[in-house]
């Protein structure tokens, strides 16, 4: 073949050769399909045509096989030819030796055929060209580099040309290379191994898979014998990240040092260049217009060659716009520093955080807009002033006229130290109503709204400006992070106030530039006021909170301060609830459940219990949603108390709501749309506890589930209760009432900066080995841990009262306070009221209407001279006895019949329904009280207590000359009968606490407790 022909000519060969005539002279039978032909494919056995030929595209394509391609294939495969003796096919059917037309190939074109390179000279210079245009050819070739090219934004259709881009591909210059066996192969492979275009390692080229940026050199510049030289090679790979092998670079240099400048013939034209950290960015910015810029060889990759450009060029001004991270700021202070010592002004475009101008230019959607914010938002760098000890200190900012500011517009002027540039604060002003005014001239700009916007991404605003000269003025609504939007506004204010575009653009970024230093403002003082709970305490409320903490007469203290506030008995409930509350600084806090019938007071007791608790420590809510608290916040809940109204209305959230009180935290995966893609991606949400429960119910069946893990509070339905409530009804309407309205805001303040003072310290209790518990249901498990965190719950409420100690472990160090035999005792009197209704077989109030129908039956047995178990009775009686609502009493009714306690006689037909009493309360098997062990004695707990084999010792302490503190053992009836022997080995004595008693609330008579006229601790 005479002549090398090159790709424009092929292209323009293959063009001019149609393959529906080259089939058809082949004797191939074809048929119209479309706008295609269908014909047998040649190279695989088929009875029905599945090879595709396009008339319009001159391709063919084999939907058997998969084979397909241009003309040129066709003919190379069907009559067997090699490539030189194909192309000379071509021609002649192309009736032409030659051709020269050139046609510029489509991104959709095949692979570039085989070209070969050849060694021209001694330097390598003239290999080198040759490698760029092959790799150019190959560039143009390839739709995936192109494809890539467009997804980065680099679609400008001069810019591969221009710069004379290429790719290396999966093989790279491999494909150009004679036969590594061959002379000349082995030749030319040594000359590119010693440039490094081809790895001496494993003899592959080394930009394999990247698009190549060749360096050259230009005249007129710094070193005019660089002209027309090939410098240096950048390599970027393509593929994606987890593609890349691990540890291999994604950016590729050749071994040669790092010369020249990119794109050198930009410093001729214009005296302020935009310098970028990599060469992908610099092209970005060419793409938008921007074409006075250059780019470094990396972070530290601001060589000399660069300096002497801008010096021989006569640049005045340098942008900096690498990447906004902190390599990119330090990158940004050591350019600034050369550039100063050369008398050249540096400034800092500033992206947004974490951005480089690449990815910031694809984020905005526009980005010449983009591109035209962040330079006019740009700030002066001053240079480091070098002091007489050598050390640097930031050059004082010195003030910098509007007319050598960088494209006429004014900027701010900030110190440039070790760390990022800062930014100077924008004059303007808040007015009362929160509107933003900003003067400039004759202008005020007025913006509204700005305030509403709580997400970083978001600034929607209403922008006035008014020109006060002429009383012109042009307002509307927008975002002002929205390129499009915001050009619009600009181009509509400069028209209708007749003035320069550039002007009103320059006021307008000075405008976003102060919205976001008021928006930052905001944020902080949010964020600060968040930390420290947005609540200020002065000296006299912390010294009343702490003598409250102090009081020895605490939990006395909190029964009465809840009286005052208007709460009518309940003692053991508030003081329970109260102790509950406290929890949530444990690390696994209590939860509580209230149970009543409805207009009971399950409400009063709750809102009551959560006044005293600070309001940024509680959530309250009347429902929730079964997906609501996965999506709350992952700290939202830590550590606060999380009230509901009604259970009923967290029925569907109950699954959400187990596995908080359980496992302390919440996760859940949920599918959402990416913001940079638009495609689904799932997400993973956390929510953290740990978090103090407290709901209220007027269900007499609740979900077991729920059950077990909270403690239930039954309210006082009692005739007597109701009676005391009417009457502090009433007094609320007298003059003493209003009164103790006033103390009720005091005590409630009181107590909310009293628990704003407790800590979350650890408990530690020392007596916990010695506890006891019913162990005859599995589900005492979690009953005995709600056990013991009351006494946790004591303690930590005591604190103030407690020695903290601190132990370290493994370099952490842990403070901790003690438990004593006093809040051992305060939670056992507690125990017995509520964990003993827990561990019922029967909710509370059925068991007090067994109660009431016991007594009720004895009563009628009395009058009617029988026996109680003679006694015949029907709902109208109970209902008569107790005052109960009829549907009360079905269900109550229904469920002791169901459990044998009741017996039913009659009901069928024209019988009256009628029960009989199967219980006679008299054995004991129903006792509810937990088998605990009982404090005697002072219940004071010094650090001279003798104790002794693991227990404390019940003996007199006779050298102290008090008596040390005694656990006496308390256990029900139904406790296991081995727990009396266990504690005889201890030379403890085991006795029976009230087995005859019930779970209805009233003072009951227990074994001896430590004296105290109310439910309060005797505490030391």
């Amino acid at each position: 073949m005479k002549g090398r022909m090159t790709p424009e000519e092929l292209e323009q060969l293959k063009c001019d050769v149609s393959l529906v005539m080259v089939a058809q002279s082949q004797g191939h039978k074809l048929r119209k399909q479309g706008k295609a032909f269908v014909t047998l494919c040649p190279f695989h056995h088929e009875k029905t045509p599945s090879c595709s030929i396009s008339p319009d595209k001159n391709l063919w394509h084999c939907f058997g096989c998969e084979a397909g391609g241009s003309v040129l294939d066709w003919l190379q495969h069907t009559e067997r030819l090699t490539y030189p003796q194909t192309l000379v096919r071509l021609r002649e059917l192309a009736g032409s030796a030659s051709s020269s037309a050139a046609a510029v190939p489509a991104p959709s074109s095949p692979p570039v055929a085989r070209q070969t390179l050849t060694d021209l000279d001694d330097d390598g210079q003239a290999l080198l060209h040759q490698v760029t245009g092959w790799y150019h050819q190959n560039l143009l070739n390839s739709p995936d580099a192109l494809a890539w090219l467009e997804k980065r934004g680099l679609n400008h259709p001069e810019l591969v040309s221009h710069f004379k881009l290429g790719f290396a591909g999966a093989h790279g210059v491999a494909g150009a290379l004679p036969s590594p066996h061959s002379k000349e192969g082995k030749s030319l492979r040594a000359r590119l191994t010693a440039l490094g275009v081809v790895r001496e390692s494993s003899r592959q080229d080394h930009f394999r898979g990247c698009l190549i940026v060749p360096v050259s050199g230009w005249s007129e510049g710094y070193d005019p014998a660089a002209r027309g030289r090939v410098l240096q090679l950048y390599g970027r790979r393509t593929m994606a990240d987890h593609q890349i092998k691990k540890g291999s670079a994604k950016h590729l240099y050749l071994p040669s040092p790092l010369a020249g400048v990119w794109n050198e013939q930009a410093l001729t034209s214009c005296d302020e260049v935009i310098l970028c950290e990599a060469l992908i960015d610099a092209m970005t910015f060419w793409c938008a217009g921007y074409h006075n810029v250059i780019a470094a060889y990396g972070v530290n990759g601001f060589t000399a060659d660069h300096l002497a450009a801008l010096q021989s060029h006569g640049v005045k001004r340098v942008m900096i716009a690498f990447d906004r991270d902190e390599a990119g700021d330090r990158g940004a202070e050591a350019v600034a520093a050369e550039l100063a010592g050369a008398g050249i002004e540096a400034w800092r475009v500033r992206f947004p955080a974490g951005l480089d101008a690449n990815a910031y230019a694809l984020k905005s959607g526009s980005p010449e807009s983009a591109f035209a914010l962040a330079l006019e938002q740009a700030v002066r760098m001053a240079a480091p002033v070098i002091s007489d000890s050598g050390s640097g200190v930031a050059a004082e900012a010195v003030p910098v006229s509007g007319e050598n500011l960088p494209s006429s517009a004014a900027r701010p002027v900030v110190q440039t130290a070790n760390v990022a540039p800062a930014t100077v604060a924008i004059a303007c002003e808040i007015t009362p109503s929160g509107e933003l005014l900003l003067r400039s001239g004759p202008r005020v700009w007025r913006v509204r709204g700005w305030q509403k916007n709580t997400l970083a991404e978001v600034m929607k605003v209403n922008v006035q400006v008014l020109d006060e000269s002429t009383g012109a003025f042009h307002v509307d609504s927008f975002d002002m992070y929205h390129a499009k939007q915001r050009q619009a506004y600009i181009s509509c204010a400069a028209n209708e106030l007749g003035c320069d575009i550039a002007v009103i653009k320059r006021e307008a970024g000075r405008v976003l530039l102060a919205l976001e230093q008021q928006q930052d403002e905001q944020r902080r003082t949010a964020e600060t006021e968040q930390a420290s709970g947005a609540v200020t305490v002065s000296c006299d409320e912390e010294a009343e909170a702490l003598a409250l903490l102090k009081s020895p007469l605490l939990t006395e203290r909190i029964v009465s301060d809840l009286a005052s506030c208007g709460v009518v008995g309940e003692s053991a409930n508030l003081l329970t609830g109260y102790l509950a509350a406290t929890s949530r600084k444990l690390d696994k806090p209590l939860a509580v459940l209230i149970q009543s019938s409805s207009a009971a007071g399950k409400s009063s007791l709750m809102d009551a219990v959560l006044s005293l608790i600070p309001e940024e420590e509680r959530i309250q809510y009347s429902a929730m949603t079964g997906q609501s608290l996965y999506y709350l916040g992952e700290t939202s809940l830590q550590h606060k108390i999380l009230a509901i109204a009604e259970e009923e209305g967290v029925r569907q959230a109950a699954y959400a709501l187990k596995l908080l009180q359980s496992d302390g935290e919440l996760k859940i995966a949920s599918t959402g749309k990416d913001e940079s893609s638009g495609d689904l991606v799932t997400r993973e949400y956390s929510v953290q506890g740990p978090v103090m429960l407290m709901l209220t119910t007027t269900a007499s069946d609740v979900d077991e589930e729920l059950l077990n893990r909270c403690l239930v509070l039954t309210v006082n339905e009692s005739q007597a209760q109701t009676e005391a409530i009417h009457a502090a009804q009433r007094k609320s309407q007298t003059l003493a009432g209003l009164l103790a309205q006033s103390e009720k805001s005091h005590l409630t303040k009181l107590h909310q900066n009293a628990q704003r003072l407790l800590r979350p310290l650890k408990v530690v209790n020392p007596y916990a080995e010695q506890l006891t518990f019913l162990s005859d249901k599995t589900r005492t498990r979690r009953d005995h841990m709600k056990y013991l965190t009351l006494i946790q719950s004591v303690a930590l409420l005591h604190q103030y009262q407690r020695e903290v100690k601190r132990a370290e472990h493994r370099g952490a160090v842990m403070e901790y306070i003690g438990v004593q035999p006093s809040d051992i005792a305060l939670a056992n009197r507690l125990a017995h009221e509520v964990l003993g209704r827990t561990l019922d077989e029967m909710p509370p109030q059925t068991r007090k209407l067994l109660v009431l129908i016991q007594a009720m039956v004895k009563e009628m047995a009395t009058a009617q001279n029988c026996q109680p178990c003679e006694v015949r009775f029907t709902r109208r009686d109970i209902r008569a006895w107790t005052n109960w609502s009829d549907s009360q009493l079905k269900n109550h009714c229904m469920r002791l019949t169901e459990m044998e306690y009741l017996l039913l006689h009659g009901g069928s037909r024209g019988h009256l329904l009628r029960y009989e009493l199967l219980w006679d309360g008299g054995n004991g098997d129903e006792n509810h009280l937990c088998g605990l062990l009982n404090v005697t004695g002072n219940g004071e707990n010094s650090e001279g207590s003798e104790r002794k084999s693991g227990h404390i010792n019940s003996k007199s302490d006779v050298g102290a000359g008090r008596s040390a503190p005694g656990l006496v053992q308390v256990r029900a009836e139904s406790a296991p009968q081995n727990m009396a022997s266990e504690q005889a080995e201890h030379g403890l004595s085991a006795t029976q606490v009230c087995p005859e008693q019930n779970a209805v609330i009233r003072e009951k008579k227990k074994t001896p407790l430590p004296p105290s006229p109310s439910l309060s601790e005797s505490s030391s």
